[in-house]
């Protein structure tokens, strides 16, 4: 918790005045700081959040799934101000689910009747929407209360690379066959694995995750003039040549990346560049300078994780090698246990049940790695 210069001394004359008292006479414990309303201007002086957010002052624009806020508010009611006719979002109170927005548009969405104390409230961005941009306003407190200064942040820090997997695809569906708007409104990226397994670790989390993208051809051959690459440097997805600036705070202990579903699930169509051998090819070199990039990008000390599954499998373990026999001891292979897996999200991705599972086996991994920071 971040606290003003001013509320801190103004916390340590009342103990110290609260101690004054006769030689001799018993003196009560000074009692603890109270949280201090916050007084800074700007979202985030208010709010935690470790996604890939611009800052506008009076408001904060993003774009990839998952992004979360953090805060504390004081009294019976916390207003939640919105502007995106795009995306859904879960409101929790006190770690609990209180409210789902559906594409709220421009809003200020109450929160009534909470008791009359300190409350914890987070809100979370469900689904993917590259193509628009979402801005959130910050939280505010209902008449005689107060928002009070942000939560800490954690001290570990893991960064999900990935597409629809990743994302929580139609996750909560109960059937494999959606419509796009079943898709939109059974997508929880909050229950996707990466999102699962940092909470599992304690741990603060970006997804940035793009459905239907890989690392050298998307779905079915799609838009082959963009890939994953082309976007990954982003903060917000629709913004051509948007480079997101980290404030110096991201600093991943390990970095997962699962990559590859999209390169290889769909039979090379007519007129694509590709023959089997030459996608393999390209991809390798495609990951193995990805993998360099986020070694630049994140230093020696940041543990990589190379997500291998399914008709890739091979083609990672290769990275890996290439990249452990260059010297670079920091990044690890795992593959990814399909079993027990049922694929009942939308259009066989995976469900709410096999992210538990999938978030169940890589806690387990990811807690057995040596990290410096």
């Amino acid at each position: 918790m971040f606290t003003a210069p001013a509320a801190l001394l103004a916390a340590l004359l009342t103990a110290l005045l609260s101690g004054a008292g006769a030689a001799g006479t018993a003196q009560a414990a000074p009692a603890a700081p109270q949280p201090q309303p916050v007084r800074a201007k700007g979202v985030l002086a208010q709010v935690h959040t470790a996604g890939r957010v611009e800052d506008a002052g009076s408001t904060v624009r993003y774009s990839w799934p998952g992004v979360y806020f953090e805060g504390r508010v004081r009294g019976t009611g916390v207003g939640v101000v919105l502007d995106d006719s795009a995306a859904d979002y879960d409101v929790q109170v006190d770690g609990v689910t209180v409210a789902t927005l559906v594409t709220p548009g421009r809003t200020t969405h109450w929160i009534n009747g909470l008791r009359n104390s300190t409350h914890t409230v987070r809100l979370v961005k469900r689904n993917d929407s590259p193509w628009a941009t979402s801005t959130f306003g910050g939280f505010v407190a209902a008449p005689g209360g107060a928002v009070l200064s942000r939560p800490a942040a954690r001290s570990r820090q893991i960064e999900f690379i990935g597409d629809s997997l990743t994302v929580g695809y139609g996750n909560l569906s109960t059937s494999r066959d959606c419509t796009s708007e079943q898709v939109s409104r059974n997508t929880d990226a909050d229950v996707s694995y990466g999102a699962l397994t940092a909470r599992r670790l304690g741990a603060d989390y970006q997804l940035n995750a793009y459905s239907g993208l890989g690392m050298v051809r998307n779905y079915n051959g799609g838009s082959p003039d963009v890939t994953y690459r082309t976007f990954y440097d982003r903060a917000l997805l629709n913004v051509p040549g948007d480079v997101w600036r980290n404030p110096g705070t991201w600093r991943p202990q390990i970095v997962v990346v699962h990559l590859g579903t999209n390169d290889f699930s769909t039979a090379l169509n007519p007129g694509e560049p590709w023959t089997p051998d030459s996608l393999a090819a390209a991809y390798r070199t495609a990951y193995g300078e990805f993998l360099k990039k986020l070694r630049t990008r994140y230093g020696a000390a940041t543990t990589i994780v190379a997500v291998g599954a399914g008709a890739f499998a091979g083609h990672v373990q290769q990275v890996v090698k290439a990249r452990a026999d260059a010297g670079d001891s920091r990044v690890r292979y795992w593959l990814l246990d399909d079993s027990g897996l049922d694929f009942l999200g939308c259009h066989w991705h995976y469900s709410a049940h096999d992210d538990r599972l999938i978030a169940d086996r890589l806690t387990s991994f990811l807690g057995g790695l040596p990290t410096a920071r």
